[in-house]
């Protein structure tokens, strides 16, 4: 399923934060948006889901405008998961999960075989089966953030968008949670389009990333391509050393400093 954009322009009241945005996201894959804080990823994240009108241009899914979807529509076919999202009390997690459901309910329609079976799927898929009685509010942070992620395959979208799914996360819990959304991509075909600050996370994980700077895409393409040492001085005021990951071959960059910063020496100092 294709999600793309056309002259695409985002404000907040009369401040632009995004214009004139063409994009066009490749179905299937995993792509990243990265960009300085204040460069409008989260925001166009949220246009994508149409949680926040556009001052202009278009969204569109499978060559359709998102704006003339119905709300259940657009929820069977896109899914998305916030920043920091929060649980009413006392919800089970399979309660959590089964919420995704929803989107298929109507008033001739209600819980049926197929519903139950998305929820043990989704549960299944994100490792829950143990945890699935226990109090959303007693999981730790990456158990936690896999109940989100169950919500969104139980609602079985073709495309999942997600606004830092690693955050508050410690390393090993982040690493569990990109890996669980690589293999989903990979298992399910699923297309999804996240949110991530850590570079060097976003080329591990990412097909395809898109350089967002300035209300504007720097650039758009495979990690390859995209992540340079001109880009890191261009978007991030950067000095970097950009080097072949020795695990995964894929860009690896060793931050050296601000704009004018000269390479640290390397070495140890002995006392």
């Amino acid at each position: 399923m294709t999600l793309s954009t056309q002259n695409l322009t985002l404000t907040y009241g009369d401040r632009a934060i995004l214009q004139n945005i063409d994009l066009a996201f490749p179905p299937g894959k995993i792509s990243v948006l990265v960009g300085p804080n204040g460069c409008g990823k989260s925001t166009l994240l949220r246009a994508l889901a149409r949680l926040l009108k556009p001052k202009a241009g278009v969204v569109y899914l499978d060559g359709q405008a998102i704006a003339k979807l119905s709300p259940q529509e657009l929820a069977r076919r896109q899914g998305i998961l916030p920043q920091s999202p929060t649980a009413p009390e006392g919800l089970t997690v399979r309660d959590l999960v089964a919420q995704g459901r929803y989107p298929h309910q109507t008033w001739w329609r209600q819980w049926s075989a197929e519903d139950e079976h998305w929820v043990e799927t989704a549960i299944a898929l994100t490792h829950l089966e143990s945890l699935a009685h226990r109090d959303v509010a007693t999981l730790s942070g990456g158990q936690r953030q896999r109940a989100w992620i169950a919500i969104l395959l139980a609602q079985n979208p073709s495309t999942l968008l997600l606004d830092e799914p690693t955050t508050y996360l410690d390393l090993a819990h982040q690493l569990e949670i990109l890996d669980l959304l690589r293999d989903l991509n990979r298992r399910l075909g699923k297309t999804i389009i996240m949110v991530l600050h850590d570079l060097n996370q976003a080329c591990r994980y990412g097909d395809w990333m898109t350089v967002l700077r300035s209300g504007q895409i720097y650039a758009s393409g495979p990690p390859q391509t995209t992540v340079t040492e001109t880009m890191m001085r261009d978007v991030f005021a950067l000095e970097s050393h950009i080097m072949a990951d020795p695990v995964l071959g894929m860009p690896l960059c060793i931050p050296i400093g601000p704009l004018g910063t000269t390479a640290p020496a390397v070495g140890r100092t002995r006392g």
